[in-house]
Formats: C-alpha cells, structure tokens, sequence
C-alpha cells in the first residue's frame, strides 16, 4: 500500500516546488488554491470554495463507512528565504519556511491517487485546503462554513513536516500535542524629558524592561512546574533618540499554555504584574489580551490506531510513540475540537544534516523524499479509517 506510482510521487515534487517558488501569504493563497483546484477537477473531483482561498472536496466511496476528513494548510510566512535552493522563493520577504508547501502537495497528492480508487473506499473522505494557519487562522472560518458537516464529520488528520525527525519517520503523540496560543500586548505610558534629567521625567523603558523580566517569573514562581507555560516578548518598542527620555513603550508577546485551567488564568497574571510595576514608578499602563488557537489535542484511541497504519506504511523502526507535545500552537485545533482529531509529525531533515534548521527559520530545508511517506500514509488512512472505524472507535469506548 506504500509504494507511490512514480506519476504521483513526480507529481508531488513538482507541485510542491511550484508552490515553494510563488509562497503567498494568509488569506491570500490565490495561484496556490488554483493550482490544488485545477488538479483536483482534472481528477475529476468536486471542489468548493469556502473561507476565501479555501478549498474543500469530497471523496465517496463505493462501500459504506464512516467519514473521515484529512487537512493541509497553504500559507506561507512573511520571512526572507536564504536556501539558494534552485527553486527557492521568487517572492520578496514571504517564505514557506514550515512546510506547507510540502503538506498541500502531499495531500494534493493523495487525493488525485485516492481517486482513481473510489470502487475500493469505504465512506467518505474529505480534503481540507486550508488557508492562513500563521494567522489570523483558517481553520475555524472553514468550520463555520460547514465543511465538517453534511456529511458530519467522524475523525479529523494533518501531517506536519518535522525538523526534529529523520526525512520519513513518523512521530505521534497522544493527548495534547501542542500548545495553545494567545497574543498580549502592553503600553507604558510615562513622561518625556531630557535625557540627562531623568528625574523630571517617568521613564517608560526600564519600567518595561522590569516588566518584561517579571512575566518571565510566572513560569519559574507562579505556575506548578509540572504545568508547562511560555510567556515570549516578541517586539518592545520605545524612544525617540539617545538622549531623549521616552514618555510610552510598547511591548507584545505570546502565552503558550498546555493546559486550559493554567491558560485561562494567564490575562489576570499578566495584568496583575505590569499594573503593579507601572504603579511603583508612576507611570500608566493598557494591556490587551487576545485569545487565540487553543491545544491541539491527539485523541488517544485514534492516534494509536494511526501508528499502526504508519507502520504498515513506513514499517515500524520509523515509527516513534512521541513522548511529549510541542509549545508550538496549530489551529487544526479546532478541526480536533469538533471531532476525535490527530495531528501526525513527518521527519523532514536530511540525515546528512546535523543541525537541521528550525521551522520559521530563512534556512528551513526540506529532504524531499520524505514527501512519498506522507503521501502514502494520508492515502492509507482514507483507506483504513473509514473501514476500521470500530476498531479505533472500541478502544475510547
């Protein structure tokens, strides 16, 4: 069930390239939706549009089943790329530096296999296109225009590319497998004056640099250290000129939460700290708190019957039971939300490289014989999840 026909497996290179060299960022995924759409029609499948540049598909099969609905995201990130790949990004400051060129190919991928294969499928499988997962979020507009509904929705999957594992390995976790994620932004607001009269004036950037060293004692000093919490200061933002006392800095940053009960005490920490230090010095203070994508959890029973596929798939010594979750956030969280969901991590990283680039990094790189793995693992669970929903289903019960 592995071996990818060499069209497919070609295919997917050269879609995924295609992709990689015209990057497009959130919400506006124009080229890449009408390439997954133009491919997905001359396989002769249905395609609605939905959330703007999303795309959503469905594949019935000849035999009863339950419906299962696979997800890949096709954004890219507003980073400079600095691979020299012979098809690096064409496209100045945007970057598909976290593999979702690889994951729209994959899927792309399957699908046009998988139907070529309907007399052989059992229930339903839908293809998720996603758009902007780096924000503001795709996936929740997606469900609200009803793409896990009419046929509901029975079992949710995404592959994501990982730097971390060896190119076609595949590692699972069960439970949370990452963080949530919510954005905070804070203004000091003080008083102006000259730089060598600090006195005369209520200088906003050592109250933030006092603020932002406190937010990172909850983690250390409020919160229980079995319970995992990142807050991240991302941008501060203050003065006019070396000698000019600044009157206001902003700073913005992100709680990382694994747990709801910690997370939903987060605004109050926060708040409670940057208005006793503006207090101390005399200064005023806003802090404006957003809710963002919450944990994406890996249903037990699920994911453990996709390991088994994955073995069959890979074979067993490149399987990996992951034994803790990311502090990265993903809105497939809401895709999971609304059904048993499992986010499944491919290794990506060449095993000649030893310091494989981060996601997000300018140097992100991609072996691209893992794309096979991933294309043969999304198409072996439309076939096996559908059929063997009550083997998966039993063990939750």
């Amino acid at each position: 069930m592995s071996d990818v026909p060499a069209r497919i497996a070609d295919d997917v290179v050269r879609w995924r390239r295609r992709i990689h060299r015209h990057p497009e960022l959130g919400f506006a995924e124009i080229e890449t939706s009408g390439l997954v759409e133009a491919e997905l029609r001359r396989a002769g499948l249905e395609v609605r549009r939905v959330a703007g540049t999303g795309l959503c598909t469905t594949l019935t099969g000849a035999s009863p089943g339950l419906v299962v609905a696979l997800r890949a995201d096709m954004d890219a990130l507003p980073i400079a790329e600095q691979t020299e790949l012979p098809f690096a990004s064409e496209i100045p400051g945007a970057m598909h530096a976290c593999g979702h060129d690889a994951h729209t190919a994959m899927l792309l991928g399957a699908a046009v296999w998988l139907a070529s294969e309907r007399s052989e499928l059992h229930g339903s499988i839908k293809f998720f296109f996603q758009p902007a997962e780096e924000g503001p979020g795709g996936a929740k507009p997606m469900i609200d225009a009803g793409v896990m509904a009419d046929p509901a929705v029975d079992a949710v999957a995404m592959i994501h590319v990982w730097p971390t594992l060896s190119a076609g390995s595949i590692g699972i976790n069960s439970g949370p497998a990452t963080a949530s994620c919510d954005d905070f932004d804070i203004v000091v607001r003080g008083t102006g004056g000259h730089g060598g009269y600090p006195h005369a004036a209520i200088d906003t950037i050592p109250i933030a640099a006092e603020i932002v060293g406190a937010l990172q004692r909850i983690a250390s000093r409020e919160v229980d250290p079995l319970d995992a919490v990142v807050v991240s200061i991302g941008t501060i933002e203050g003065g006019y000129r070396r000698n000019v006392i600044a009157d206001e800095t902003r700073l913005s940053g992100t709680v990382r939460t694994l747990d709801e009960r910690v997370r939903a005490t987060m605004p109050e920490r926060i708040e409670r700290i940057v208005a006793g230090i503006c207090a101390a010095h005399r200064a005023r203070h806003e802090v404006d708190f957003t809710t963002g994508y919450p944990s994406v959890f890996n249903d037990p029973s699920l994911a453990s019957h996709i390991r088994d596929v994955a073995r069959r798939v890979a074979g067993s010594d490149r399987v990996v039971d992951l034994p803790r979750p990311t502090m990265g956030a993903e809105d497939f969280s809401y895709f999971a939300q609304a059904a048993p969901g499992c986010m499944i991590r491919l290794g990506s990283a060449s095993p000649s490289d030893q310091r494989p680039a981060s996601l997000h990094s300018p140097h992100f790189l991609l072996d691209e014989s893992t794309l096979p793995v991933g294309t043969a693992l999304l198409r072996a669970l439309a076939h096996d999840l559908p059929r063997n929903g009550h083997a998966w289903r039993r063990r939750s019960a």
